[in-house]
């Protein structure tokens, strides 16, 4: 090896292991979704999560939450507004401002997303026990808090 090359052992070093477990994880999520004839995907569930829990959120605050560019989420979110999910409303006070909200086909279609997700919860802690989970948690709070104080707030 020469002096200038910098050697990387990926199979030892976490950020491959996590990427390789978040791919499979998004796979076998949405072949759940899909099993369950649910015409959904992971991302458009993680918004819908987050308007069940606050509906009429900014497209900035939900970009934010959801960990997404902004182009990316308006893409996302028209998907959505076709499927009769979500609407988009201007922001009475501030034109520019767009608020989501989540419609009764969104919330009918998040409530069916829970078993789906329940049973990937149950097959992600498959073998694991209590103390090895609280054990992962911990270490990904620790890997999370590496990028800053503000990924605390998602």
């Amino acid at each position: 090896m020469k002096n200038d090359e910098i050697h990387i052992d990926f199979e030892n070093s976490i950020g491959p292991w996590l990427g390789k477990t978040v791919k499979l994880l998004d796979f076998y999520a949405q072949e759940c979704f899909n099993d369950a004839n649910l015409d959904v995907t992971k991302e458009q569930m993680i918004v819908l999560k987050k308007l069940s829990f606050k509906d009429g959120l900014n497209q900035n605050e939900l970009a934010f939450l959801t960990l997404r560019n902004k182009s990316s989420l308006t893409r996302l979110l028209s998907k959505m507004e076709a499927k009769k999910y979500i609407v988009r409303e201007q922001d009475s006070s501030d034109k520019r401002i767009k608020r989501v909200f989540i419609t009764k086909t969104g919330s009918a279609t998040f409530l069916k997303t829970r078993p789906v997700i329940k049973q990937l919860i149950n097959r992600i802690e498959e073998n694991i026990s209590p103390t090895e989970k609280q054990a992962i948690i911990k270490t990904l709070k620790k890997i999370q808090s590496n990028f800053g104080s503000e990924i605390e707030h998602i």
